[in-house]
């Protein structure tokens, strides 16, 4: 790739950036998914996920782990030079070759990036992503501690750091790994429902989501009903993000569009099983599933095996 390339791509993601500060300052809204684009090259460029609402080329498969240490941290990697984005940090992976599975690529890009073997890992999200060079699907992993062996090395050059969740350090992070950041900071054990929100802990410390009719100025993450969604999303708090609540599967395909996080209340064993069929096709935000006690015993370990973030227990077959 010609060095001008990387330098437009390297200007446009900061100039994005600075627009979405911007819009969000003049808002004083959460984060959410805009219509609104921009024109870069041949490309039409939503400002909030910098993806070309009109790039129809073939994406390129690709799949990234986010490897966790015994500590919770989780494993940053740096371009190598002579790759686009030479020096961007990312989570390691690569492209998917003809006849490969997902997970054996995974294990291939690990063993010859870091010499490690992979014996382990959970799908999670599933983003398209497009750059000057390529435009690529993302299938992330995530890989437990005790999911791997060996030592880590860096067989290409490049750097390595172990990053806590909520506090990474690490920059410039590749564009689309970017958006990675604030859904790790989501816990991927959770406690509540939705009446009353849900609290959970990562790196940074206690983390919690709250009701809007319950959220104080200092509740960065707000939890929204459909309802509240719709009657509030242009006068909304300041937020670091936004948490939308959804009962079907077509309003969890609409809230990727424009949530930060999903949550899926589940009473009955139909939507139970639509949550799996869900998260088996992929989606592109953190799932959290907050189910009545008895679903949760039986399909939590299901849906994380699918990719759901967490499974909170606490709903009522009511509501109440």
């Amino acid at each position: 790739m010609h060095k001008s390339h990387i330098r437009a791509d390297k200007f446009f993601y900061r100039a994005y950036l600075f627009l979405q500060y911007f819009y969000r300052l003049a808002s004083k809204r959460p984060s959410e998914k805009f219509s609104d684009g921009l024109r870069y090259g041949k490309y039409q460029y939503n400002i909030r996920n910098n993806m070309p609402a009109t790039d129809t080329r073939t994406p390129v498969e690709v799949v990234a782990g986010i490897l966790t240490n015994t500590r919770g941290e989780y494993l940053l990697s740096s371009r190598p030079e002579g790759k686009p984005y030479a020096g961007y940090w990312e989570f390691a992976g690569g492209k998917t070759e003809a006849g490969e599975t997902p997970f054996a690529a995974l294990q291939r890009e690990f063993a010859e990036e870091l010499g490690i073997t992979i014996t382990r890992a959970l799908p999670w999200l599933v983003k398209t992503h497009s750059y000057e060079h390529a435009r690529v699907r993302l299938r992330f992993f995530r890989i437990p501690a005790d999911g791997w062996t060996g030592s880590i090395q860096a067989r290409e050059g490049q750097s390595w750091a172990w990053q806590q969740p909520g506090a990474f350090t690490v920059s410039p992070m590749l564009p689309a790994n970017g958006p990675l950041l604030k859904a790790l900071s989501v816990p991927t054990a959770l406690t509540g429902r939705l009446k009353n929100g849900f609290h959970g802990a990562n790196g940074a410390g206690a983390y919690r989501a709250v009701p809007l009719s319950r959220a104080t100025p200092d509740d960065q993450n707000l939890l929204l009903t459909q309802a509240e969604y719709r009657t509030r999303r242009h006068n909304l708090p300041p937020a670091a993000s936004l948490w939308l609540a959804v009962e079907n599967a077509h309003e969890a395909e609409q809230a990727q569009e424009t949530a930060d996080v999903i949550v899926w209340r589940v009473t009955d064993g139909q939507t139970a099983q639509n949550v799996s069929a869900v998260l088996q096709n992929g989606v592109s935000v953190p799932l959290v599933v907050s189910a009545t006690p008895a679903l949760a015993a039986q399909y939590a370990a299901a849906w994380t095996e699918a990719g759901a973030q967490a499974v909170a227990g606490g709903e009522s077959d009511t509501g109440h």
